[in-house]
């Protein structure tokens, strides 16, 4: 296993990873940032406003993109077994 095999495994375990995450993280920051706008508008200052429409959200996103996102994890972990061989030599 040479240098650009190991960034090459980095470099697709990272994008997984980005891949998998990113909708959840884009969906919690646009609700944050939208329960944010209207507290400073409004002047409420209550925490839980801002709690339970990110766990509305990411649950939302969860639910509809979750198959996706099994999938997506599921094939690179058959691509990283089935190059494991290939690896260790």
């Amino acid at each position: 296993m040479n240098d650009a095999t190991v960034i090459g495994l980095g470099q697709d375990a990272l994008m997984t990873a980005l891949m998998v995450s990113g909708p959840i993280l884009a969906v919690s920051l646009g609700v944050g940032l939208i329960v944010s706008v209207f507290q400073a508008m409004t002047q409420i200052n209550e925490a839980t406003l801002s709690f339970v429409p990110k766990v509305l959200g990411v649950f939302a996103v969860s639910a509809v993109l979750g198959p996706w996102m099994i999938g997506t994890m599921v094939n690179y972990t058959t691509q990283l077994f089935v190059a494991l061989p290939d690896l260790a030599r």
